[in-house]
């Protein structure tokens, strides 16, 4: 291109720079930076206040008045300018938002961020790079490539490893499952599902799982066609992990009864437990019989940054494929996960060209992300929050918080046992622990409802928020410690204010 055509190409920039009324102000570009100044100001104002105002982890707002506050807006009138749109979405959102970093929540696996992620955050936003291809975001690439092979090391597999970062443990798991089924219909039949649609015989095909495995294994089955039906889910022993001679007695019915058994699913983690499925004995059973083996680590991959809990995890290395959320217990914003396969041929099931995104005359040296992915095309560049996080903190400060939310998880568990007023279904391997409410002199047909009341007493003050969930048909209130900066203090006020509620529900009828 000679300098007369660039610099025409150039004109209608200049045009704007030099002509601040026909700029658009409200378009992130170089005539801009007053605007984007100014806007980031007020958001970083609206975060302070949010840190500074915040007691309790939710306001305890009624979904009544929430929702005619949202009645009234119309779409179809702008707010005046960036201060007003600041006060609409402080007053519709911020002040009732759920404040994951007080130690009075600790209902859900939303843990904590750390501030270099937050940061990253903004230059995600604003440079708004897309990871599908190479010439969409060079040095992008790399830095998701370079975190995917450290996760990969960490896991214990060999540099032939690979993944991708994703949005969540649940398509993560979804991966693994469709993995698990085209490389076994390829590998023992012959049959390309891609191309093919699925096999004469695929509704046979048998996946086995913990009775505790997270619920996306039975949408993931849906989606693929397999129907839950093709799900095996195995029991547990009294910790709630996968019984392991449960597991190879359930792959030897399956054989027996003319079904195909292609798949295994451990779980390093389990959702309402935080428990670690013996994952040497279940990758064992796994090669014995020649199943595909994926580890959920969603919630587990934490122990990842420790030395002192890192050998709950041994066995980790033989799995195939394995599920990796930094926003669970690595401490990053939402969304960060990953998927990482033990070999990057496992990933040659995945890949499709098409000419205007990725043709096979422009593969970058394998540099094209989107041929790891399986339901994303634009994509976040989600990687950069890991990547200022290890580059500032380090993996042994992050594995320093999660040894001590390990350790405050086991002095809550001993606070529990000890007391005459609640009862402790189970220890946990991470920071999940399941307890009621349930003074001697309560009747156990009592239980169930009077701990829903407690619960909802707590939701509605907003001043504790905890989860709950069933096991057996028994109503559990459940703690999920995620934050470093909970202590065993916290954990004694919450317990008092859990009795205290308790007893008020007990005094009074239950609804």
């Amino acid at each position: 291109m000679n300098s007369t055509a660039y610099a025409d190409l150039q004109q209608p920039l200049q045009d704007v720079l030099t002509h601040p009324q026909t700029a658009c102000g409200d378009i992130f570009h170089q005539g801009a930076v007053p605007e984007y100044t100014q806007a980031m100001a007020g958001a970083t104002n609206l975060v302070v206040k949010f840190l500074q105002r915040n007691r309790k982890p939710f306001s305890g707002v009624a979904s009544t008045d929430l929702k005619a506050a949202f009645a009234a807006l119309d779409f179809d009138t702008p707010l005046p300018d960036m201060e007003s749109l600041l006060q609409e979405v402080d007053e519709l959102y911020v002040q009732h938002a759920t404040a994951f970093h007080l130690p009075a929540y600790i209902a859900h696996l939303n843990c904590p961020v750390v501030i270099p992620a937050v940061a990253a955050e903004v230059l995600i936003a604003a440079i708004n790079s897309s990871q599908d291809t190479w010439d969409q975001s060079a040095g992008g690439t790399l830095m998701e490539q370079k975190l995917i092979n450290w996760t990969a090391r960490e896991i214990g597999f060999s540099p032939a490893a690979d993944g991708v970062f994703t949005a969540g443990g649940s398509q993560s798991n979804l991966m693994g499952l469709l993995l698990a089924r085209d490389y076994y219909a390829a590998e023992y039949a012959g049959h390309n599902i891609k191309q093919a649609g699925l096999p004469a015989d695929a509704g046979r095909y048998r996946i086995f799982l913990s009775e505790m495995a997270h619920f996306s294994n039975q949408k993931n089955a849906a989606l693929l066609g397999l129907g839950e039906q093709a799900l095996v889910k195995i029991k547990t022993d009294s910790r709630f992990r996968m019984d392991a001679a449960e597991l190879e007695a359930a792959i030897e019915r399956e054989l027996r009864a003319g079904n195909i058994p292609i798949a295994v699913v451990a779980t390093a983690g389990t959702t309402d437990f935080g428990n670690v499925d013996p994952l040497a004995d279940i990758a064992r059973l796994a090669a014995k019989y020649g199943l595909w083996y994926h580890i959920d680590a969603a919630y587990g991959c934490g122990l990842l940054l420790t030395d002192k809990y890192r050998h709950l995890l041994n066995g980790m290395e033989q799995a195939h494929s394995v599920t990796v959320d930094y926003h669970k217990s690595f401490f990053q914003p939402i969304s960060g996960s990953a998927f990482i396969v033990r070999d990057k041929k496992f990933l040659q099931l995945l890949r499709m060209h098409v000419d205007y995104l990725n043709p096979k005359d422009e593969d970058y040296d394998d540099l094209n992300q989107i041929n790891k992915t399986v339901t994303q095309s634009t994509r976040r560049f989600d990687a950069l929050k890991l990547w200022c996080t290890l580059r500032l903190m380090g993996r042994q400060k992050l594995g320093a918080y999660t040894e001590t939310i390990i350790e405050t998880a086991e002095k809550a568990a001993e606070m529990i046992s000890l007391d005459p007023a609640l009862e402790l279904l189970s220890d946990s391997d991470m920071g999940v622990l399941l307890f009621r409410y349930a003074p001697d002199h309560l009747p156990p047909a009592d239980l169930c409802e009077i701990n829903r009341a407690i619960k909802k007493a707590l939701f509605n003050s907003g001043e504790v928020l905890v989860a709950s969930t069933r096991v057996n048909g028994s109503f559990y209130l459940k703690f999920t410690i995620l934050n470093p900066l909970t202590t065993p203090g916290d954990i004694r006020r919450i317990l008092d204010i859990i009795k205290q509620q308790g007893a008020a529900c007990t005094a009074a009828p239950v609804k």
